[in-house]
């Protein structure tokens, strides 16, 4: 039997999920944050401060703000990635993806990326940088190393996020527009399969690699989907906070939250049967990224706005009683 054939759904009872542990006050403007990355050896975690246009680097073990990058108009993606040393930035507010040196944040390349550059997947074989161009209905292909761009991918709609799995030597991004899951080969750079989903506005996107799953989040319906990469085919529909955008697991805890613009976030948990729904507190206003520290299991999530100012609020997970 594969393991996630059998499907549960459960709301845990009253006890809360997470806890506050800090709101920190950051730099800047109340308006929009968009996407985060976590370089783990460092501790610096990078912030898309995407209405003012800067970069927000926080220390999570000192629990300060490090620095604050401007000149990045209206960043959307942010990747780092610890094996070139290096930090990618999509700016879509000059159609670029933007390479930074790992320790000094100077700007190494700003480099063409179509029309609305938006999620970033490194693929550690090729030593490649995968970047959706959301309006251009293209993947843009980096070499990380060489800093230049290889080609435009053409996946037939706007692209959504894109992930990719190292192992297999695949890249996967979603098309929002047909409701596909677009598979890419990050050598030949060329599509090679393309995954109907039966939902179209599928968005956010997570690969759990060990279990050979893919968890989708469709903005359209409110929904996020799981995916069986091995058979190919969706196994499970649950229902999520309203315009769902970026996923984040901790394999620790096995739970995977899904951060939604209407300030809710959707928690599940990983079981011997499936996945659990185990509830959906109210973190925030427009708490539409997420992303969980696999050391300490902390949740953060960058607030637009709270008293005024922008915060990034630091939640802990309360887990349930080991028996």
């Amino acid at each position: 039997m594969h393991w996630f054939s059998l499907l549960v759904i459960a709301q845990a009872a009253t006890a809360p999920l997470l806890r506050k542990v800090a709101d920190v006050p950051l730099p800047g403007a109340a308006n929009r944050f968009d996407y985060a990355s976590l370089d783990p050896g460092t501790g610096l975690l990078y912030l898309n401060h995407m209405g003012a246009g800067e970069v927000v680097v926080f220390d999570i073990r000192a629990r300060k703000v490090a620095a604050v990058l401007k000149g990045f108009p209206n960043c959307t993606g942010i990747l780092a990635v610890p094996a070139l040393d290096r930090v990618f930035v999509s700016t879509p507010g000059d159609g670029q993806v933007v390479a930074l040196d790992g320790k000094t944040h100077a700007v190494l390349a700003r480099l063409p990326a179509g029309r609305f550059p938006d999620g970033i997947a490194f693929e550690a074989g090729s030593k490649r940088v995968f970047v959706s161009d959301e309006r251009g209905g293209t993947v843009v292909a980096v070499d990380a190393s060489a800093l230049k761009v290889l080609k435009q991918i053409p996946i037939g709609g706007e692209a959504g996020n894109t992930q990719a799995d190292s192992e297999a030597h695949l890249v996967y991004t979603n098309d929002q527009t047909d409701g596909d899951l677009v598979v890419i080969d990050p050598v030949k750079l060329e599509v090679k399969e393309r995954i109907p989903l039966g939902r179209k506005g599928n968005h956010g996107l997570y690969l759990d690699l060990p279990r050979h799953l893919a968890f989708i989040a469709s903005e359209d319906a409110d929904q996020l989907l799981v995916l069986d990469l091995s058979r190919r085919e969706v196994t499970a529909r649950f229902p999520v906070g309203k315009g769902p955008d970026v996923l984040s697991f901790d394999p620790g805890t096995r739970r995977l939250y899904v951060a939604s613009e209407s300030g809710t976030l959707s928690v599940f948990r990983e079981s011997g049967a499936g996945l659990v729904k185990e509830g959906e507190p109210n973190v925030g206003p427009n708490a539409h990224v997420v992303i969980v520290d696999p050391a300490s299991h902390l949740v953060y999530l960058p607030l637009k706005e709270v008293d005024g100012r922008p915060v990034l609020r630091i939640l802990e997970p309360v887990l349930p009683a080991t028996p």
